[in-house]
């Protein structure tokens, strides 16, 4: 349970994840525990190979732990089939990585349309969701161009804002602002720090950049794929 008492989004118990590289076993994750409440703005941060993506991509249901458990909503990623793990990631879910993966045919209003398109919402209410979203993001003047025709910056935006349209119950944000300059980066996380203030929307980063870390309300230093320190900030 979160300080207040709600139920965590997020609930991760005892992960552990092995891989095979060669014949070497290495240990991604060791025996990591971590709850992530609503309106959380939290960062994972550690150095490279600390296990920080690995443990994101398992709360996205995007690989699977060698032992332990992931609960999203109150829900076992573990028991689900492919086809409901499927519509939590798309539903409950927002992702945004550091390369955009944005669909180059498609507009910046029709790629944030797309997950509703899949949802089965309305027409109306897509344009009207689309719409606020874009606005929320500062791009109603771009909804018509396409990811070739926007810098790095702009792309960014819309791969947030398709991340929030749906209104998912967490945003993982893996590395967002890599592909990015400082004053674009700085941009970027006032616009989500404004979104997790105004709108409530929960955010997991994980990030090396010394400005993510600085902006989150609590951060989760993680070494050699253990959580060595979990720090909220006054």
């Amino acid at each position: 349970m979160g300080e207040h008492g709600e139920r965590p989004i997020v609930d991760v118990q005892h992960l552990f994840k092995c891989y095979q590289q060669g014949k070497v076993a290495v240990e991604a994750l060791r025996d990591v525990s971590l709850s992530i409440v609503p309106q959380e703005f939290a960062v994972l941060c550690g150095p490279s190979g600390s296990g920080k993506t690995t443990l994101l991509n398992l709360i996205g249901g995007l690989d699977q732990p060698t032992s332990g458990d992931v609960w999203v909503e109150g829900m076992r990623l573990a028991q689900m089939s492919q086809g409901a793990l499927s519509q939590v990631r798309r539903d409950r879910i927002g992702f945004v990585f550091q390369a955009y993966n944005l669909i180059p045919v498609m507009s910046a209003f029709e790629n944030a349309a797309f997950v509703l398109e899949l949802q089965g919402v309305a027409t109306a209410e897509i344009k009207q969701r689309v719409e606020e979203t874009l606005l929320a993001v500062g791009l109603q003047a771009l909804a018509d161009r396409r990811p070739d025709e926007m810098s790095g910056g702009q792309q960014q935006r819309v791969a947030i804002a398709r991340a929030i349209v749906a209104r998912p119950a967490i945003v993982l944000a893996d590395e967002p602002t890599a592909n990015v300059d400082s004053q674009t980066a700085e941009s970027l996380l006032q616009m989500m720090q404004g979104l997790n203030e105004k709108q409530g929307i929960t955010f997991l980063f994980s990030s090396h950049d010394q400005r993510v870390i600085d902006c989150g309300k609590r951060v989760i230093r993680m070494r050699d794929g253990a959580i060595e320190l979990d720090h909220v900030r006054a």
